[in-house]
């Protein structure tokens, strides 16, 4: 890489960068990433740091969307054809009023439409109102509103993972032959009163016991876990995201954030990261932050690749790298919630 990159680490399975992504982006090869995986800066809400390479400093939503489509021009260009590019988001409040929300995830969708990539679904990840109104202090959300004036009252504003596939053919197919043996998320809580297998007092009744009895399946189209565990991912609203499920984080913030960001749990990484990707390919993110998009693709046996502009993150997601081959050993069966 040019001098313009600040500092990069590199081991077997992943390499990671301290510089602005625009620079390390156009070094990498055409075609050659499986699977990406970021959170754009929220345009005008967050503040990540002084510098004025640093997409969040824009002036304006226009300064910033036009800085953003640079970036999914170079996405477009080193995804695969047939492959997912999966962008964390959500609808932003305006500076011009504290109850005008801006359509960010729409202005995100028409970009990416615009260079070649197909617009496949819109996850929400459900957040809960009192944690929000206790981390944000959003007068929207105070019960104190509800009693002076309710038309001032809305709900906590939700996460999105917007989905889209690059045009072309997928040529390697990410396969799953025994099914999803490891569930990301809260444990699920199984509804029984739908099937038909068995009256529901005969069924299995825990997830436990799910587990017990299909973790070692080898045949995907019989692994009742996987089935379960298929149908909590397929659901267009993800209400069992743990919001604690993050890496450290804390010790990176600097004087001079404004706001620091709580980092993109692991639950929903890991999700896309195995729904999208084989053991082995590659997994992109041009915000790495402090290393969750990097630290959850390598902790599953896949490789990544990291870029992040602000010192003390990059140094944070060294820190937090370290682990990243341990995660899972302390309990070898995946399956279980960690």
């Amino acid at each position: 890489m040019e001098t313009k990159i600040k500092s990069q680490h590199h081991e077997d399975n992943y390499s990671i960068y301290c510089g602005d992504c625009m620079d390390v982006l156009p070094e990498i090869g055409s075609e050659t990433i499986d699977l990406s995986v970021y959170s754009p800066p929220f345009a005008g809400l967050y503040n990540y740091s002084s510098s004025e390479r640093d997409f969040s400093n824009c002036e304006t939503k226009e300064q910033f969307l036009q800085q953003y489509e640079f970036l999914i021009k170079e996405m477009a260009r080193v995804t695969k054809p047939g492959r997912i590019n999966a962008v964390h988001c959500q609808d932003i409040v305006t500076h011009t009023t504290k109850h005008n929300l801006w359509d960010f995830p729409h202005e995100i969708i028409e970009l990416h439409l615009k260079y070649g990539f197909t617009f496949n679904n819109r996850i929400i990840i459900w957040k809960e109102p009192l944690e929000v109104r206790n981390r944000t202090m959003v007068n929207s959300l105070k019960h104190k509103q509800l009693c002076e004036d309710s038309t001032m009252v809305y709900p906590a504003i939700p996460d999105f993972v917007l989905i889209f596939r690059k045009g072309g053919e997928n040529k390697v197919p990410v396969t799953h032959k025994t099914g999803l043996t490891y569930y990301a998320g809260a444990q699920p809580i199984l509804d029984y009163s739908t099937t038909r297998e068995r009256p529901m007092s005969q069924k299995y009744g825990e997830w436990e016991h799910i587990v017990a009895r299909h973790k070692n399946s080898k045949d995907g189209a019989t692994n009742k876990m996987s089935h379960v565990i298929f149908q909590r991912y397929m659901s267009s609203v993800w209400m069992d995201i743990r919001s604690n499920n993050v890496l450290p984080f804390k010790d990176s913030r600097e004087e001079d954030d404004e706001k620091h960001v709580h980092p993109l749990q692991l639950d929903v990484i890991d999700r896309l990261v195995e729904l999208y990707s084989n053991p082995g390919e590659v997994v992109l993110t041009p915000f790495m932050g402090v290393g969750s998009e990097v630290f959850s693709p390598v902790s599953l046996g896949r490789k990544a690749i990291g870029i992040e502009l602000k010192d003390s993150y990059y140094k944070q997601a060294i820190l937090n790298m370290k682990d990243a081959e341990k995660r899972f050993r302390k309990n070898t069966q995946l399956e279980i919630n960690i």
